[in-house]
């Protein structure tokens, strides 16, 4: 029982100028008591203080829960995040210059955990490449104050690689739904494994604390060998919950089809209405392929699941999501990193080898802001900092890409009529602008390996040539000058083949396109 301890004993182990790696995926698997109990602890006493916290996933609600508990001025001094759009407290400190800021690659941060853990100098990768995080670019900096160089390109065999110093770490704040009284931690209940071990390996591999989040204790001998996530031997502190922040998800307190200890029928799940999203996802879902291995980011790519589900061709295809679930449905908003009836769940990092490594067929992104030659901005707009998350490995990796979003923003609202899209309101915001505010998505790189890249709008869909994007599609109904090409700050080619998109799209019934997915 050594191990076990209150909350605020943990926080004794933390010092100032503690560099803490920090679990958690949205809110799955994140240890919601230790992060609250830490800004409670600064809040009364000042410290721990000028801290330097490293999280992969972006963590958060958009509010108070997840990474906002570590935005106070003066309790940290450095991050190193993969996403800030769902912990505003945090983007705050950045924009107003009160701490030093990077923005890494998701996967990229996963594995500078793994690489930590067995003393490696970094992480070596061509992901980044000709992105913000380049250093020829901005290196991943997120303001003025943030000086120090953490990434460089390096030539190797006549290659460019990007390089990421390890960063060691003196506190790993994780967590598992179960543990013992040695420390041995499971994850039954848990939506996804994060890269829990190896924050935790981090933290040993520089001498440092391992404090665990747990749901309950179980008495030593008692759990599955086979079950532990994480070993007793790297955990120095265990913390059971709070009841009122344990939940497996910030929108959930527990799904079991997020475990697999129970399969939701794929017909009760709700279909969504028809809408300029689902217009969007069913353009994107007619570039799926059969047995395709795909991966849909948050937002409207959410929706091509759904569409897939509704047309009976979700079962032919393994959807992923970047936390760690293969095969099954994605869950959104709140609860996105779960997967309802997955077939599998490895670890965060191991996902991201898996997608480094080539292995999708298919990637639905979502777009903010497109520029002619086909660079996508999702990470920063103004002052705002969002965060790449998963996005660069994932768009730079997969073997083709389908960037989803309206053409215009800003209370746009469009009608059907007889398979036809009617425009009822513009939006006030252009996506397609001369320069993207930020490179999240390179279009020269891409043009570079030859990757093939899709933009799917609502009323229009563009292409990515060794020119720049062409636009090859537009919805029936649509006038091309003046609700396509006007509506965009920038020039782009029409192709001289330019086709309607599917009358079918437009329609509030099911498209009957699984005969044509299968036959590819």
């Amino acid at each position: 029982m050594r191990k076990i301890i209150s909350k605020n004993d943990a926080m004794q182990l933390i010092k100032d100028g503690d560099v803490i790696g920090v679990a958690g995926f949205v809110g799955c698997g994140h240890p919601e008591t230790l992060s609250a109990t830490v800004e409670e602890t600064y809040l009364q006493s000042g410290h721990p203080r000028d801290l330097t916290i490293m999280f992969s996933a972006g963590i958060g609600d958009g509010k108070d829960r997840g990474t906002n508990h570590f935005g106070h001025d003066g309790l940290v001094k450095r991050i190193i995040g993969g996403h800030y759009g769902l912990a505003p407290k945090l983007g705050k400190l950045v924009t107003e210059n009160k701490v030093e800021a990077y923005n890494l690659p998701q996967g990229v941060l996963a594995h500078m955990f793994r690489e930590a853990a067995g003393r490696k100098a970094g992480v070596l990768t061509k992901v980044g490449l000709g992105t913000y995080v380049d250093p020829r670019l901005e290196g991943g900096k997120l303001n003025a104050k943030t000086t120090e160089n953490i990434v460089r390109v390096m030539e190797i065999e006549a290659e460019e690689w990007m390089y990421y110093k390890s960063i060691p770490l003196n506190v790993a704040l994780i967590r598992g739904s179960t543990a013992d009284e040695d420390g041995n931690v499971t994850m039954e209940r848990e939506a996804v494994y994060n890269e829990a071990i190896s924050i935790a390996q981090a933290a040993k591999a520089n001498n440092g604390i391992v404090i665990v989040e747990v749901e309950r204790i179980a008495a030593n001998g008692t759990l599955d060998p086979k079950l532990v996530k994480v070993p007793g031997v790297v955990v120095d502190a265990i913390v059971i919950g709070d009841s009122d922040k344990f939940n497996q998800t910030f929108a959930e307190y527990y799904n079991p089809a997020y475990t697999g200890e129970v399969k939701i029928p794929v017909g009760s799940l709700p279909l969504i209405p028809l809408d300029e999203r689902k217009i969007i996802a069913r353009r994107a879902a007619m570039e799926l392929v059969p047995n395709g291995r795909i991966n849909l980011g948050i937002g409207v790519p959410e929706g091509v699941a759904s569409v897939a589900t509704e047309e009976g061709i979700g079962a032919s295809m393994t959807l992923t999501v970047e936390g760690g679930a293969i095969g099954g449905i994605p869950a959104g908003g709140l609860s996105f990193g779960g997967s309802i009836n997955a077939q599998a769940m490895v670890d965060h990092t191991y996902q991201f080898d898996f997608y480094d490594g080539g292995n999708l067929d298919l990637t639905c992104l979502g777009l903010a802001q497109v520029d002619p030659v086909g660079n996508v901005n999702v990470s920063k707009f103004g002052p705002r900092v969002i965060g790449c998350g998963g996005f660069i490995n994932i768009s730079q990796n997969a073997k083709k890409v389908v960037f989803c979003g309206t053409l215009t923003t800003g209370g746009l609202a469009i009608d059907f009529k007889e398979g036809k899209l009617i425009i009822v309101k513009e939006g006030k915001a252009k996506k397609f602008i001369p320069t993207v505010e930020q490179v999240t998505f390179s279009g020269l790189y891409a043009q570079s390996i030859e990757q093939p890249v899709l933009y799917v709008t609502e009323r229009a869909v563009f292409r990515l040539t060794k020119n720049g994007i062409v636009l090859t599609e537009i919805a029936p109904g649509i006038d091309l000058q003046t609700q396509v090409l006007d509506q965009m700050e920038c020039i782009v080619a029409v192709s001289p083949d330019l086709k309607l998109m599917d009358p079918r799209i437009f329609k509030d019934e099911p498209m009957g396109i699984a005969p044509e997915i299968m036959a590819k």
